[in-house]
This record gives structure tokens, sequence and C-alpha cells, in this order.
């Protein structure tokens, strides 16, 4: 048993149907095999344990831990490449980065970096967009494995449109993927999702293909991107016969519960109203969609619709892994849509990256706020003393003030410390 003494702030009510920040300035949380088992004043918990050990974390603010639900593990030598729309970009940051992961041993150094990445930014777990080659992923996954993240991925699958070195064919595909979901699905924190790149780059042939994947991994998760870029969606409507974007997928059954689709920029309405009837959810990517000029995120007509949305970093057409910056970058693309945008309020920033995310993944019964019962994934914002976070935070008006400042200034090296079911990750 371990008792926690420290600042802690959540959002266990979804701000965008009437929740609040929850915090507690001086709290105890008693962890117990990885969850939480007990949470009130310090003073209180201690009280009822007097002789369990304390572990200090006073002088920051304990947030759960963040929930990344679309990042590319290809990608994260590849930031950076600004300038270029995302058909461009993708022609010449992403792809030839991509195909390098051929080889084993680089993949497996990239793996390592990727994890390294998210563990830096204080992300404990993630929908990750595999590699289009099945040992590749095979080294995310077993490093993964070791990291002790919740990773949810799978091989990346295409059969036109992208250079030769990124296809296989239909029946490869399922071969593929059904060897790698048996190997890792349900191993530990690690699960499987089924991965077409986009509607542009697979066929009705291939995009059959994932649901018979789908269907065959019990509990496999879905994951693709959508309406991203308007030349983009111009091609896919192009290629299907004028058919919307989300129907290329919705036509085969890859949608549900289970799926996150990444972006969703320029949707229509009969898109959104299919996304809310199927229950699936979309992974917003501020940094993304302005670094790659994409577009302004419509939030509003997505929570009006009833669509779910959480954060993405959207490595590496994101300019980073810290779900502090998608935040605060989300923040700004609202303010910048005016009268169509969200007003968004720290809350909104914490569950966006937090127990929204939680949802998105399925997992919201497990990490997403630190209450009673859910493991303790969690970081912790203690920023240097005299940095400009710091003075912040040691000036904040109350929590909301706080948790504004944590994502207007916060950034990797204000994360002290990182744990996954009550235990350390990372450095």
């Amino acid at each position: 048993m371990t008792l926690y003494r420290a600042t802690v702030v959540d959002t266990p009510d979804d701000p965008f149907t009437g929740g609040a920040l929850r915090s507690e300035e001086d709290a105890g949380l008693l962890v117990v095999g990885g969850a939480v088992v007990a949470r009130g004043s310090f003073d209180g918990v201690r009280a009822e344990h007097p002789g369990e050990e304390v572990v200090d974390l006073r002088g920051g603010v304990l947030l759960p831990g963040f929930v990344d639900t679309h990042v590319h593990y290809p990608q994260v030598r590849a930031v950076g490449g600004l300038g270029m729309p995302l058909l461009e970009w993708l022609e010449r940051c992403a792809l030839p980065e991509e195909a390098r992961l051929a080889e084993p041993a680089y993949a497996r150094g990239v793996a390592a970096d990727f994890l390294a990445g998210l563990v830096g930014a204080g992300t404990t777990s993630a929908m990750v967009f595999g590699a289009h080659f099945a040992p590749a992923v095979d080294e995310l996954f077993t490093a993964a494995d070791a990291s002790g993240l919740r990773i949810t991925s799978g091989l990346v699958v295409s059969d036109r449109v992208l250079r030769g070195d990124l296809l296989t064919t239909p029946g490869r595909a399922v071969e593929d993927s059904l060897a790698l979901a048996a190997r890792w699905h349900g191993t530990d924190r690690l699960r499987y999702a089924v991965t077409p790149r986009f509607s542009l780059s697979c066929t009705d042939e291939m995009l059959a293909a994932c649901a018979a994947v789908l269907a065959d991994v019990p509990g496999a998760w879905f994951t693709s991107h959508v309406n991203e870029n308007r030349a983009e969606i111009a091609e896919v409507e192009a290629l299907f016969g004028g058919e919307h974007y989300v129907g290329t997928y919705d036509r085969h059954g890859l949608l549900g519960e289970r799926s996150v689709l990444a972006h969703d920029v320029h949707p229509r309405d009969e898109e959104l109203g299919v996304l809310a009837a199927r229950g699936a959810s979309v992974a917003h990517c501020p940094t993304s969609n302005a670094s790659l000029g994409s577009g302004l995120f419509p939030l509003r007509r997505h929570v009006e619709a009833g669509v779910h949305v959480a954060l993405g970093s959207d490595v590496g057409g994101g300019t980073g892994f810290p779900l502090l910056k998608e935040g605060l970058q989300a923040y700004f693309a609202q303010a910048l849509l005016g009268d169509d945008g969200y007003a968004l309020a720290p809350a909104h920033l914490l569950h966006l990256a937090t127990s929204a995310g939680a949802t998105a993944l399925g997992l919201r019964e497990e990490v997403g706020d630190l209450g009673v019962g859910q493991r303790f994934d969690a970081v912790l914002v203690r920023p240097r003393a005299g940095t400009t976070l710091d003075v912040g935070l040691r000036h904040a008006s109350g929590p909301d003030d706080a948790v504004a400042k944590v994502f207007a200034l916060g950034t990797p090296a204000d994360l002290e410390q990182v744990w996954v079911d009550g235990e350390r990750v990372g450095a």
C-alpha cells in the first residue's frame, strides 16, 4: 500500500454535459495493487491508514495519465515537416520514413524513440497507428509490452495509391493481421486495432478484408483517418462513386463503439449522424490540422450531433507528443472559429486529454480520473522552482486557473513523474 499526498485535479464528469473540475488541494490517495482504494483529505485518509508509506507530491499538480487517441509510431523521426498540405507531406516526409521500417532493426530503434516520447509527454494510454510491415508492428508490441503502457495498435494496410513498397494484398493483410492479433491482442495492457490507412489507399476489397479481421478477433478495435483535407476528400469521393468518406467505412460494418477516426475536419451533417448512431469516436488533432493547413475542427457540430471527441497528437503530422500542447491548440482553434466554435474552459481541456480519451478507447472503467476504483495511471506536473509555470501555479486563483496555466505553459520538462497501474514508467 502507498499513500500519495498531492493536489489532485481530474474530470470524473463530462464538462460537455455539465461536469466540472474535481480538485482537492491536500488530497490523500491510497493505492493498493495499482488501484485507488481510498481518496479524501490527506489527514482523513492518513487517520484511517496510519501505518502506510507516504509519498509526498506537494508542490505540483497530480493529474490522470494522458490518453492519446491518434498517434503514428513510424513517424516519430518525421516530426517538423512544415509548409506542406497533407498529400504532399505524406509523399515527401511521412511515407519515405515509413518505408524504412521494412528493416526490423530500424523499426526497433523507432519503437524505442516513440515510446520514450509518449512517456515523456505523460501519455499512459494510446491508440497507435502501426507500421505497414508486420515485423515492425511486432517490434512495437514487444517494446510496448516491456514499457508497461496501455497500447492499442495494429498493422497498417493499403492496396493502392501509396508507393509500392507500402502496399499489400487483401489476403496477405488478413493473414498478417490475424497472426499479429493472435500474438498480442489481450496480452497484458495491449490490444489489436484493425488499421486501414485511409479509404484513399484502400479498395473495397481491402476494406472488406479489414471487416473480416475485425469479425475474427473478439474485442478488436478499428482506427483510420477521415475528412482531413479537402483534396483528399474529393479523391475519396471520386474513387467511391460519390459516397461520403464515413460511408466508405460504414458500408463494410467497420464503425462501432470500438472505432476511432482521426481528424474529421470537414464532415457532412449526414456523416456526423452516422458516427453518432454507431457510437464511434473522433480523435481531434489540432496541431496537425494547423501545421498541415487542413482547417479548424468543427467541435461544436460534433458535440451537437452527439459524436464523442477526444485528443490525438498525430505525431508526425502533429508537432509533438504532449497533449498539453494539443489542448492549448484546440482552445486556440475554437476561439478562432468565433460563434461557430465551442468556448473551451480548463475543465474541457483536461477532459479531452484524459477521461474523454479513456472513453474513446473503452478504458473509462479503468482510467481517465483518479477516483476510487480506478487504476493509478497518473502524471505529476511539478515544474522547477522559478520557472514561469511554477510562478503561475503558486499564484493561481483556484483549480481552474491552475489547470489553465498547466495547459498554457506546461511542457514535458514540467512532468516529473508518470505512473501506470501504480508503477513508475520512464526515467
